[in-house]
């Protein structure tokens, strides 16, 4: 089974991908990760990339392409992947099918996740950590029991990433309506697009991918 999972930033792709590996048994594959990890291993590639996020560039496509074909290679992605945060644009969509194509894979399944922009909005900008225990909090959905005080710990000092603001929510979001979402109606007319609705608890979410992955498998 190889699947993609799209959606927009703070749509909760990770943490579905992370579900979808435990419970098909299959890897899951974030583009971020596999190219610290082709840096670390100091591969060709790899030293391609690390020259170009040196520099503070983007990595480009053609290696961008040259990692994922690599990694899929793999002997661990036998039975599967799922791909998380690649492709992001058409071409890269366009190279993907090939590499499947040159390695005898086919795409099973891509799984958008569908949220309301203001409610990312609210998701992203209203998140904290605690500095010591790393807990997860939200100004509104999930706030300390007390005031400035960890449930976990009881640490009073929180982390507020730099880039977890309105206008930086809005931008990465305009981003992704500009670059990423023509990949909804590129995948929706080759016939393998599910569209779940990402608005509900994770669990029921994750319930709701299960199910149309095991009617997939039948």
């Amino acid at each position: 089974m190889n699947l993609i999972i799209l959606g927009p930033p703070g749509a909760g792709k990770g943490t579905q991908a992370k579900r979808i590996e435990e419970k098909f048994d299959i890897v899951q594959l974030s583009t971020g990760e596999m190219l610290r990890a082709a840096v670390r291993r100091g591969s060709a590639v790899g030293q391609k990339a690390k020259a170009v996020i040196e520099r503070g560039d983007l990595v480009p496509d053609e290696i961008v392409i040259a990692i994922v074909a690599n990694r899929i290679g793999k002997q661990d992605c036998k039975k599967g992947f799922i791909l998380d945060g690649f492709p992001r644009t058409l071409q890269q969509a366009a190279a993907l099918d090939k590499l499947l194509q040159d390695q005898n894979k086919s795409l099973t399944a891509v799984i958008e996740l569908k949220v309301n922009d203001s409610v990312l909005i609210d998701r992203i900008s209203g998140r904290f950590t605690c500095s010591n225990c790393g807990r997860s909090y939200h100004n509104t959905f999930r706030p300390t029991k007390i005031a400035g005080k960890c449930d976990i710990c009881g640490g009073d000092e929180f982390i507020k990433r730099s880039d977890d603001n309105e206008e930086t929510v809005r931008n990465r979001l305009l981003n992704y309506y500009r670059d990423t979402s023509p990949l909804i109606g590129y995948y929706f007319c080759k016939g393998n697009l599910h569209s779940i609705d990402g608005m509900h608890e994770i669990d029921e979410i994750a319930s709701h991918i299960q199910e149309v992955l095991t009617q997939i498998e039948a």
